[in-house]
């Protein structure tokens, strides 16, 4: 650009010179005719090439250094100049109902779903996502988040009703008869024990103790006491066993009168469990003492830690972006494209925001433009200038001396022809 601008003030130069040494040139033949119309034109360029020259240079400078009035304009306008360009900017050409204008044209969501999806499988993006992925499961700080969800989940305890929760555990219990099978479970059980030598034992001291401690009078006092002088513990023991090995048989069969007795007894208690308020109101009081006593925080610092090791391994593996992240993300965006109110909701969203900036941001162009051109001194701004459109100027220059010779030609021309 410097170059082309230093050849056309050579090429201006030069066709000023030419008109000065075609002028001084033609003196001596000014008696011929073409002197006279050589010199004529000459003359004519010369005058034209000066003015041009004179009225480029008051532009800039003082023509040769003299402060002639009205020269040297934009240094001494230069405030002005700067204020009409900042006007020109903010109110013709960069005007912010043009600025908002265009950006209602353009497809914002469009363009920033075609950049993502461009961008996510370059390499520099994917690593940027696992580094920052890794730097966030290493700052998960356990110390910090256990006591909080120790805090929550006993939170969660203490809220929770124990009679709603009895309520659906014996509901299932009986839907799925486990009353029932429980019970059995306690007969076979017992009947296991029952069976035992030692229990043989147990139960003959038991019975041959409770015997011989009755309190009786009269009649009855004198045959118990002729019976246990008859029995021993060994016949009492063999006695209760085969009664109770019995019973445990009989009460495990199906069509039993006592079973069903029983498990009706059972059911009954589990239906209407939640409506026995004392009960309910010291379990669940038993309920709260035990967690409020309950100390969590070193098995959930422990299962935190286990959980960040593994966290950190499944970001660090080389497919973590490819398998997780961009799935995720083309998934969300393409959940938004499929969604045409929501995209427009978005659009209608994005060109909003853009808008407010634009409102509260405007005025700061003509500031920019003042602040930069402030940090120019004016020696430095009319050279910017005069290297940005000195081209056309200097062709004023000459076009003013070429115009001004084939004028001074035509004149020379005229005056021969009327005198």
């Amino acid at each position: 650009m410097e170059k082309r601008n230093n050849r056309s003030r050579h090429l201006a130069a030069i066709s000023l010179a030419i008109m000065g040494a075609g002028f001084l040139a033609m003196i001596p033949f000014q008696d011929s005719l073409i002197g006279k119309l050589l010199m004529g034109g000459f003359e004519a360029g010369l005058v034209g090439g000066l003015a041009d020259w004179f009225a480029v240079t008051a532009l800039f400078r003082h023509p040769l250094g003299i402060p002639i009035p009205h020269t040297a304009l934009l240094p001494k306008n230069r405030d002005k100049v700067t204020r009409a360009l900042i006007n020109m900017l903010e109110n013709d050409w960069l005007t912010k109902e043009s600025i908002m204008e265009k950006f209602k044209q353009i497809h914002i969501l469009d363009k920033i779903f075609e950049t993502v999806e461009k961008e996510l499988h370059s390499e520099s993006v994917k690593n940027s996502i696992q580094a920052f992925s890794l730097d966030v499961a290493r700052k998960v700080d356990v110390e910090r988040f256990a006591p909080t969800i120790e805090e929550e989940i006993k939170g969660f305890l203490l809220s929770a009703d124990s009679s709603e929760f009895l309520q659906k555990a014996s509901s299932h219990i009986l839907a799925k008869e486990y009353d029932s099978a429980a019970f059995d479970y306690v007969l076979q059980e017992t009947e296991k024990w029952a069976s035992q030598a030692e229990a043989k034992i147990v139960l003959g001291k038991l019975g041959k103790q409770a015997i011989d401690t009755t309190e009786a009078d009269g009649l009855l006092k004198f045959a118990i006491q002729s019976f246990s002088n008859m029995i021993t513990e060994e016949k009492v023991g063999n006695i209760l066993q085969s009664f109770i090995l019995k019973r445990m048989k009989n009460l495990q069969q199906e069509d039993n009168r006592y079973r069903h007795m029983i498990l009706e007894k059972i059911q009954k208690e589990l239906g209407s469990i939640s409506e026995r308020e004392a009960l309910m109101s010291e379990i669940q009081s038993w309920k709260n003492k035990m967690v409020e006593e309950m100390d969590l925080t070193g098995q959930i610092k422990g299962v935190l830690a286990k959980s960040k090791d593994r966290l950190m391994a499944f970001v660090e593996k080389d497919s973590f972006v490819d398998d997780t992240v961009i799935p995720v993300v083309k998934k969300f965006i393409d959940e938004i494209k499929a969604d045409d109110e929501k995209v427009s909701a978005t659009e209608t969203w994005l060109h909003a925001k853009i808008a407010g900036l634009i409102e509260r941001n405007h005025s700061k162009i003509g500031k920019l433009v003042r602040e930069n051109l402030d940090k120019l001194d004016t020696e430095t701004l009319i050279d910017m200038m005069e290297n940005n459109v000195g081209k056309d100027l200097q062709w004023i220059r000459v076009n003013g001396a070429v115009c001004g010779f084939l004028i001074g030609l035509g004149l020379t021309i005229f005056k021969l022809i009327v005198m």
